[in-house]
């Protein structure tokens, strides 16, 4: 097969081959168009087709339900009995895998029901399949006889697929639709109740307050009442806690007076003990002033000293750090002497290796091939000869 930019060619045997077999389709497919009946509602073994097809699909149903529990006790009896975790996983796969099988049969088995197989219905849409398959087999028949290629059966593939995939979609959206509808409805019933609920509530409130409210206009006006009872009572006791806090106050007054007389006695008398020991405070502070005065003089005197030292030893440093690097120098250079110098011993020591092993492979291979001193002397060609008259003789 070799491809093309639009469609795929097929060379001449493989063209003929498939343009054959197309070709025994069609007619077969021609043929069961015209002997297929419009329904079966006439035949006499309806019943028993439609009977034995349900029969079947009863039994498979059976069968996947019995496999299904016999997992799911298995399931039961390895979880009571072992903890390998392996073996629970592969027996949950197992319970997936028959769980999906079993939806899927019951499925097919509820559609089986709900459609009747002896309609002309289905007859109509076996015939319309049919029909389809006839034409695009011919539409590639026909194509292959004449291009050798196959584009018009892959495009009427594509057109298939793009439709069922539309079918499924509006088939997916009816059913999310009613999905849809069947939530808002129970919603819309569980809104209802609620709101007849919070009604009911809210009427049994309203009782409940008219109550509450007879109750707070009765106890008001006994309130009211007690209210005015107990102002008057407080006002007369309030003027009488007015005169006995006024007498209060009055003797209050007369005893701060007295406190206040106590501490100028007392201010007077610390002014003066502080005027008098304002005198020997400046005495000990002239002398004290003297004193650091000396002090600073002596330490200043001493920190002269000591940078004087500390310069000289700072000279000396630096003298003796430019030393130190010489002599650094010299050892670095020193030693990179001694490093070349053995580098060159191993160097010659691995060259006179290397020459000594070249020239025994050399004196080898001479040996071997027979070169130079080693080299096989050769006869004349009349001895030769010689030999040869001999021999015949």
């Amino acid at each position: 097969m070799s491809l093309t930019q639009n469609s795929i060619m097929l060379q001449g045997p493989d063209a003929i081959r498939a343009a054959t077999i197309l070709e025994d389709c069609v007619d077969q497919l021609c043929v069961l168009g015209r002997i297929m009946p419009t329904s079966f509602d006439s035949r006499v073994d309806a019943v028993e087709m439609v009977q034995s097809e349900l029969n079947q699909l009863v039994a498979g149903q059976k069968d996947l339900e019995q496999r299904y529990q016999t997992i799911l006790a298995k399931r039961l009896e390895m979880r009571q009995n072992t903890k390998n975790e392996m073996k629970l996983t592969e027996i949950e796969k197992e319970v997936v895998e028959s769980g999906h099988d079993l939806k899927n049969s019951t499925h097919v088995f509820g559609r089986s029901l709900r459609q009747n197989p002896l309609t002309g219905d289905n007859i109509s849409k076996i015939q319309a399949d049919r029909t389809f398959c006839e034409d695009v087999m011919g539409d590639t028949l026909s194509e292959l006889i004449q291009n050798c290629s196959f584009q018009c059966l892959i495009e009427s593939v594509e057109r298939e697929k793009f439709k069922k995939a539309k079918l499924q979609e509006t088939i997916q959206k009816e059913e999310n639709g009613r999905k849809r509808v069947r939530e808002l409805q129970r919603k819309l019933q569980d809104i209802k109740k609620e709101k007849e609920q919070d009604l009911q509530d809210r009427k049994g409130m309203i009782a409940h307050i008219k109550d509450q409210l007879q109750e707070a206009k009765a106890r008001t006006n006994m309130e009211g009442k007690y209210i005015k009872k107990s102002a008057e009572v407080s006002i007369a006791q309030t003027q009488k806690r007015c005169t006995i806090s006024e007498k209060q106050a009055q003797d209050e007054i007369e005893k701060l007076r007295q406190q206040v007389d106590d501490e100028e006695r007392s201010h007077s008398e610390i002014e003066s003990y502080l005027r008098t020991h304002h005198d020997e405070l400046e005495t000990k502070e002239k002398f004290w002033q003297e004193k650091m005065e000396k002090d600073v003089d002596a330490k200043q005197h001493e920190l002269t000293v000591i940078k004087a030292a500390n310069q000289k030893d700072f000279t000396r440093l630096q003298e003796l750090t430019k030393l130190y690097k010489e002599y650094e120098q010299v050892v670095v250079e020193d030693r990179i002497e001694k490093e070349k110098a053995r580098r060159k011993a191993d160097q010659e020591g691995i060259e006179l290796k290397a020459s000594i092993r070249i020239q025994a492979w050399w004196r080898g291979v001479m040996v071997r091939k027979g070169f130079g001193p080693y080299s096989k002397k050769k006869k004349g060609k009349k001895g030769k000869k010689g030999k040869k008259g001999k021999k015949k003789k």
